[in-house]
């Protein structure tokens, strides 16, 4: 990203980001329900792709709980204090839904779910609705604190710490993942130029193979009330019914 010169963070690349959660995580229940009883091979890509995202999402809460709200209660008007405590208190339902998929995961990864995968993909949507809701709550509220208070070398720092979490062999289509929308960007300035180019290409290779697409839908594309997604009444009703 160019230097503005402004001392404080640029917040623009956390909604490229928010994009990417968006999309990503409102295509899995879809792919739970569609791998059914598929072969052991098709269980594994969907499982593992269930796991890269649960990893990134995980990573970038636990950047922000490390970075971002201690220096926002310190420094930004205590009238934001609840804000931001709703914004952990969003986390804290956000880790407990990723560890129950997790478990959910494991066993139907391993045909021990005797619902087929029906659950799962329940939580899943859980999860994509809980993590959309915190999204808007950041955009809408956080992140214009984060542009008053918060100096882009420690905005920086905070990124890093996310970015740390990503494995090396995944870099070049994760970058992809955050270019599929036009973030190129919003691409750090050390990611090398090769590296920038073959991006697009791994990751269309890596959503065909698991969206069966190179061109998956859109964050846009994919709102509540959607099949992929499903509205916030049904979740809820579903949910009381698997307690």
């Amino acid at each position: 990203m160019p230097d503005t010169g402004n001392p404080y963070a640029d917040t623009r690349g956390m909604y490229v980001i928010h994009n990417v959660f968006r999309r990503e995580f409102a295509l899995l229940p879809a792919l739970i329900e569609a791998a059914g009883a598929a072969d052991e091979e098709r269980l594994r890509v969907v499982a593992d792709h269930v796991r890269l995202l649960c990893g990134l999402l995980h990573h970038h809460h636990s950047a922000e709980d490390a970075v971002l709200w201690p220096l926002l209660l310190t420094r930004a008007p205590w009238e934001i204090d609840p804000v931001v405590r709703l914004a952990e208190g969003h986390h804290q339902v956000i880790d407990t839904l990723l560890t129950e998929v997790a478990e959910r995961l494991d066993a139907w990864h391993d045909g021990a779910a005797d619902d087929g995968g029906q659950v799962l993909a329940l939580v899943l949507r859980r999860l994509a609705v809980a993590a959309r809701e915190h999204m808007a709550l950041e955009e809408r509220l956080v992140l214009p604190l984060v542009e008053r208070h918060i100096f882009n070398s420690e905005w920086e720092q905070m990124v890093q710490l996310s970015a740390a979490g990503i494995a090396p062999e995944n870099l070049v289509f994760v970058v992809g993942m955050v270019m599929y929308e036009d973030g190129a960007e919003m691409i750090p300035p050390m990611i090398p130029v090769s590296m920038i180019e073959a991006a697009p290409k791994e990751y269309a290779a890596y959503c065909e193979r698991v969206h069966g697409t190179s061109t998956p839908l859109r964050s846009a594309e994919l709102i509540i009330g959607t099949p992929f997604v499903g509205a916030a009444s049904e979740v809820t009703r579903l949910a009381e019914m698997v307690r």
